[in-house]
């Protein structure tokens, strides 16, 4: 069997302690308890405090002697949001910061931990924005509790953060100390996603385990956990969106996104993640709805331009080894294979329900601004370099 990877030399960033499994979320008091009894749980609207999981936990944690403030974060954090938390909360000594929720919960409360203690506005460290000042630390303890299954946020250093409008952006702080000391991975936590969220968080996590498969930064290690978690999607999504109480299906999901958290923290993205970070900041498009929508259009035009301009690149053959996974058979020949994953993931996106772009304002006269934004960090690590005119046909074709 041809090999997909050369094994050179690379290198891996550190990662959190990860408890994984149902019943995981009651190991919060023990873990907690390492730093101290006094906590900063930043959490979403209410969904989970007032879910019996929540009302657990919160229980076994007054039980054991723990003292909190609770802070919520309703939408996706912005600097504005980061810099009034911490300057309402700098002057207590909290022992750990601990964030429970989806991608928006997890990195509001990864920022606020990195800024506790320095206390300086996070402006200062936003990448692409501002003065983009190297981060001192110290942070503060952080423990991360994924309620859903996509971001893979409890895996990575870096917090995202938005400012919604014509002027706005979504940028990271990034820093190997704003990695969580222990990530919390409860499957059963998923039950209560509505079947609109798991498809998005769903497309988000897939799409960040294939960008990290293809990524110009990739290696023999992230390539074997970025296709052991598209197995994990391929697997139990559908069935997931179907049945969101499915206990195999909430395993399935919650390790696909955890593996597509690991797998980005070492490789970086593509071209849907460059897309989608202005898409988001200009437009209403919740961030795994816009990847649901890009993966197939963009995906189609990654494998053409490389067809053409690079057709022995090794990013061609992976494409084709996750066609081949979705087919369940290894002996289709690879053009095949890379076309039955484009159908794949356009006919993804026709079950899952995802809308259009169109649906959310998103014109034609909107696409210079979008493309002319879209050059992040993200693109730098696609396996094909796309001119202008590509990435606007990508969003042309999602209108």
């Amino acid at each position: 069997m041809k090999s997909l990877a050369t094994i050179g030399a690379f290198s891996l960033a550190r990662l959190p302690r990860i408890e994984f499994g149902v019943g995981a979320l009651d190991k919060l008091p023990a873990i907690a308890a390492q730093y101290g009894k006094r906590l900063l749980i930043v959490t979403g609207a209410s969904s989970f405090t007032a879910s019996p999981a929540g009302e657990r936990v919160l229980g076994a944690l007054h039980a054991a002697g723990f003292t909190w403030e609770l802070c919520r974060v309703t939408e996706e954090p912005s600097p504005q949001w980061v810099d009034a938390t911490v300057a309402q909360y700098r002057d207590q000594a909290f022992d750990a910061v601990v964030g429970i929720g989806g991608g928006s919960p997890l990195d509001a409360a990864k920022a606020v931990a990195g800024l506790l203690k320095p206390a300086n506005s996070v402006m200062d460290h936003l990448e692409g924005v501002g003065p983009e000042l190297p981060y001192r630390g110290v942070a503060t303890p952080f423990i991360a509790v994924p309620t859903t299954a996509g971001t893979g946020s409890e895996a990575t250093k870096n917090a995202v953060l938005s400012v919604q409008g014509v002027n706005g952006f979504k940028k990271s702080f990034r820093d190997e100390q704003l990695m969580a000391e222990y990530a919390l991975v409860d499957p059963s936590l998923l039950a209560t996603c509505p079947p609109a969220q798991i498809a998005a968080n769903g497309m988000d996590a897939f799409t960040q385990l294939m960008e990290a498969y293809v990524s110009t930064r990739a290696n023999p290690l992230t390539d074997a956990l970025a296709l052991s978690g598209m197995t994990a999607v391929r697997d139990s999504l559908l069935t997931l969106y179907a049945d969101p109480t499915d206990a195999q299906a909430q395993a399935g999901m919650a390790y696909a996104a955890l593996l597509s958290g690991i797998c980005l923290a070492q490789t970086g993205l593509g071209s849907v993640h460059g897309i989608v970070a202005p898409l988001g900041a200009f437009h209403p498009v919740p961030h795994g709805v816009g990847c649901g929508m890009l993966v197939a259009a963009a995906t189609r035009m990654n494998i053409d331009c490389l067809e053409v301009r690079e057709p022995e690149h090794p990013a061609l053959a992976k494409y084709a080894q996750i066609g081949k996974l979705f087919r369940g058979r290894s002996h289709v020949d690879e053009v095949g294979a890379r076309v039955f994953l484009v159908h794949t993931l356009t006919t993804w996106a026709r079950q899952l329900n995802l809308p259009s772009l169109s649906d959310f304002g998103v014109t034609t006269a909107a696409i210079p601004h979008l493309v002319a934004n879209s050059r992040g960090s993200s693109m730098k690590t696609n396996p094909v370099e796309l001119t202008d005119t590509e990435i606007a046909a990508v969003i042309t074709a999602c209108l």
